[in-house]
């Protein structure tokens, strides 16, 4: 990608930042190991079957392991998660392995570590995968789905954390 960004990708990137979106942290383990990322690029695609996308820059530490582990867990994560959210977003010196420590993982119960007390968690497979320009986007089929009705929310907005109630 070029030094200098263009006036269209200036006024995309602005454009995006006014886009409220959830924040997810992204999990898997497997074959290639243990990681994880904070995403806001996840979306429902259709629930014949239930699948969902989830969008990784290429250059991230993360990506080969997404695809080669192949299984993933997405935690939607609730209003009080926003330090979990920077952790993973890489925005602290914690270490990757390090950042699974926390009391708030449950590392027994899928075989890939979910946050326990998330909004939403769901688990599943990469079907498909797309290539477009810096990111893969991998298609995940949903095998299993936990909600916890009593928590709020955390969406990003502005380029910052917002805390959304139940």
């Amino acid at each position: 990608m070029p030094d200098e960004l263009t006036t269209t990708q200036r006024r995309f990137r602005a454009a995006m930042a006014n886009l409220s979106t959830a924040v997810n942290i992204v999990t898997t383990d497997g074959v290639s190991g243990r990681a994880g990322i904070t995403v806001s690029a996840v979306c429902s695609v259709t629930d014949s079957p239930p699948t969902l996308l989830v969008c990784v820059n290429q250059s991230s530490y993360t990506h080969d392991i997404f695809r080669t582990n192949g299984r993933m867990a997405i935690n939607v994560l609730a209003a009080h998660h926003e330090d979990l959210a920077l952790q993973f977003a890489g925005a602290t010196d914690v270490p990757m392995l390090d950042r699974f420590r926390f009391e708030v993982w449950d590392h027994d119960r899928f075989g890939i570590p979910v946050v326990r007390d998330a909004a939403a968690v769901l688990i599943g497979g990469v079907g498909a995968e797309f290539t477009q320009g810096t990111h893969t986007v991998l298609f995940v089929e949903v095998e299993d789905v936990f909600v916890d009705e009593e928590a709020g929310g955390l969406a990003y907005f502005r380029r910052e954390f917002h805390r959304i109630a139940p």
